[in-house]
């Protein structure tokens, strides 16, 4: 079990105001919520559940959260908010946990070896499923699951049914769901050059041009009349 521990304070007063100079103190607001208790608004380092966060197990780390300086519970973040502007994050959710108890979570899918379909034949690897829901005891719980897809051709694929998972802990996802699948490399379209279109060479139709061209021939002058006899 993770040694991780979270130093939270009560909080004895809420709303926006209270939120905010909180915040500008470098705290955040958090609430612990357990099974049979009422929820517990405390004051966290966003620092501490940032690294939390940012972990190899991520939201799936369970860690101690400690309350004013006592041991309080084992605890997994449930749900956080971030600043829509500056992307940082401003309030968090703890979910306290039982180690003896099942619990219902999402693990991410971790693609481990590089495919025959891609490596070989230029096939594009699909990661149509990223995560799953599992069931296991808190101490169980996977960083990852790991799919090996080292052996998958073109258009070979694999269902959660063919994954093999410790088991002690119990996948709820449906078996017949692919989860990645090797699809055939997309081939350009060579693009079809439309004809060019050429001026067809104007056609010299020789007898028309040397009739319109063909000069006159000049009018005879008209003869003149015979001089008169002189006697």
């Amino acid at each position: 079990m993770s040694q991780i521990i979270v130093e939270a304070q009560r909080r004895s007063s809420r709303g926006k105001n209270s939120n905010r100079r909180l915040r500008v103190a470098g705290r955040i607001p958090a609430v612990m919520y357990g099974p049979g208790k009422e929820p517990l608004p405390v004051a966290v380092d966003p620092e501490r559940v940032t690294g939390i966060l940012y972990s190899e197990s991520g939201h799936n780390t369970i860690f101690t959260v400690s309350v004013d300086g006592k041991e309080h519970a084992n605890a997994m973040v449930k749900d956080y908010q971030l600043d829509p502007v500056k992307g940082n994050l401003i309030h968090a959710d703890f979910l306290e946990i039982a180690i003896d108890q099942l619990l219902e979570l999402t693990v991410d899918i971790e693609v481990v070896g590089e495919a025959q379909g891609v490596k070989l034949d230029g096939g594009i690897m699909d990661l149509v499923t990223r995560a799953l829901e599992v069931e296991c005891l808190p101490a169980d719980i996977p960083e990852s699951i790991k799919v090996d897809v080292t052996a998958l051709k073109i258009n070979d694929y694999i269902r959660v049914k063919d994954i093999q998972i410790d088991p002690k802990v119990k996948i709820l996802t449906d078996p017949e769901v692919v989860v990645v699948t090797i699809v055939p490399p997309i081939k350009e379209e060579v693009p079809v050059e439309a004809p060019v279109e050429t001026a067809e060479p104007e056609v010299i139709k020789k007898g028309k041009v040397a009739e319109e061209g063909e000069a006159e021939e000049p009018a005879k002058p008209a003869a003149k009349p015979p001089k008169p006899e002189t006697k």
